[in-house]
């Protein structure tokens, strides 16, 4: 439970910051943040090949899917990178052995990688409804 709220408060946090902080391109960050996040598991698993090997795949899916988020200017692409990459976090234990992820990661940042996509999807359907009236910079 704690690793929940621990997820939600950051999830928050990034969200509350990158609102504060106008001057940066949103599409861009989490677009960023989605592709290194991918790498935190390759980071975690170097010292074993298997587990590395399958890391750096998911890593280099996540950086796709980040980059054509960015390049498409779609947030609806990028909230879907983080719906998945939280999929990935809660079944990874499943068919993964967990012991080289910090204790209760995968919890902690499925909860805040669907806190942040649920965000984004919002953000999305915002800058649709304002769009069709005026120009319009998330």
């Amino acid at each position: 439970m704690t690793a929940i709220i621990i997820g939600v408060a950051m999830a928050l946090a990034q969200i509350l910051l990158f609102e504060l902080l106008k001057q940066f391109d949103k599409k861009s960050i989490y677009s960023l943040i989605l592709c290194a996040i991918g790498f935190l598991y390759v980071g975690f698993t170097w010292t074993d090949t298997s587990a590395f090997l399958i890391a750096s795949v998911q890593a280099i899916i996540f950086l796709f899917i980040g980059y054509f988020g960015l390049a498409k200017s779609n947030l609806m692409f990028i909230a879907l990178g983080y719906f998945l990459h939280g999929l990935w976090d809660i079944s990874y234990g499943f068919w993964q052995d967990t012991a080289l992820l910090p204790p209760n990661y995968d919890v902690f940042c499925m909860s805040l990688d669907f806190l942040v996509g649920i965000y984004l999807i919002f953000k999305a359907i915002k800058f649709k409804g304002v769009r069709k009236n005026e120009e319009f910079e998330i």
